[in-house]
């Protein structure tokens, strides 16, 4: 294959478009390989694993990720707590506002604002999770007393009612959400000040982890999207490890490998774990998520309408 030169066509599709950066060098040829990847995933009917960091939540990918649910090209989520409850508070009509990156930081805690990148969260957003939280966590202790978290998430998705939130479609197409970080963060926090007052309420990280062992098995092939890295991005490889291996894998990060991360380990490098399989197909993409994943993913999402292999004829409001 030759660099082939970039020209603007009038009318151009996504899927077009990733075709031709396919031709252009550099990350581009990446972008387009990493989407080869996911049709395969789709095409061959591997387990997908779709690991993301609650920063993409934050930006406003929450939406997309809930719809790759409802479009089954998503079969296990594992991602940080701080996507659980920024999509709970979504949930509840919490907007999120774009600021920049070089704000005085100083002023903006004085005004009860939190910086996430160039995204701004008010304390009141944390305040209102807290007060939905509190009666939600007593209905599900009057329910029973030990839980673990898919399955507590699975009880809060099914009291949104909201199709953009990512709680809501994974527990209505019982998709399971893993989270082994969940004290990380509010939600955390306020799991804690409610089991000061009920002792004997127990939330089991260490029985979910055998739970997302057994959402695949050695026979049947596996793939892993994993967006940004940490704990989520690891807990699922984790768990292919354990299972003989994924089959497909597409990572993306803004993390390098020289810096030897788990958020900058390549798909190359997890071969040397078996996480990865020596013959699989893998891409591995450096670039912000919110340009290079709905690039990747609507090209895929194009060509799976074209062959009739989303549910709805890929018409999200059905």
């Amino acid at each position: 294959m030759y660099v082939k030169d970039f020209k603007w066509e009038k009318d151009i599709t996504v899927k077009k478009l990733v075709d031709n950066m396919g031709q252009l060098g550099y990350q581009s040829v990446q972008l387009a390989k990493a989407s080869e990847v996911i049709i395969k995933m789709k095409k061959n009917s591997a387990k997908t694993y779709l690991t993301f960091t609650s920063n993409m939540v934050s930006c406003g990918l929450r939406g997309f990720f809930a719809q790759l649910v409802k479009l089954k090209v998503a079969d296990v989520l594992v991602t940080t707590v701080g996507g659980i409850e920024e999509d709970i508070m979504k949930s509840l009509g919490e907007k999120f506002s774009i600021g920049n990156f070089s704000a005085d930081d100083v002023e903006l805690h004085e005004r009860g604002i939190n910086r996430v990148g160039n995204v701004f969260i008010k304390n009141e957003s944390y305040m209102k999770l807290e007060d939905w939280m509190n009666p939600v966590l007593t209905k599900l202790y009057q329910k029973q007393k030990r839980w673990t978290p898919s399955k507590l998430f699975k009880e809060i998705g099914l009291l949104l009612e909201d199709d953009s939130s990512i709680l809501y479609q994974a527990a209505k197409n019982d998709v399971p959400i893993f989270c082994p970080a969940i004290t990380d963060g509010s939600f955390g926090f306020h799991l804690y000040l409610f089991q000061q007052k009920h002792k004997d309420f127990i939330v089991d990280v260490v029985a979910d982890f055998g739970n997302i062992l057994f959402t695949s098995n050695h026979d049947e092939k596996k793939a892993v999207i994993s967006l940004g890295g940490s704990i989520s991005k690891h807990h699922a490889i984790l768990s292919t490890l354990l299972n003989g291996g994924a089959s497909y894998a597409v990572y993306m990060t803004t993390a390098h490998k020289t810096s030897g991360s788990m958020s900058g380990a390549t798909t190359n490098e997890a071969k040397s774990w078996g996480k990865v399989k020596d013959e699989s197909d893998v891409a591995t993409v450096h670039g912000d998520v919110t340009i290079t994943f709905p690039l990747a993913m609507i090209k895929a999402l194009e060509v799976f309408e074209e062959e009739g292999l989303l549910p709805f004829g890929g018409d999200n409001n059905e």
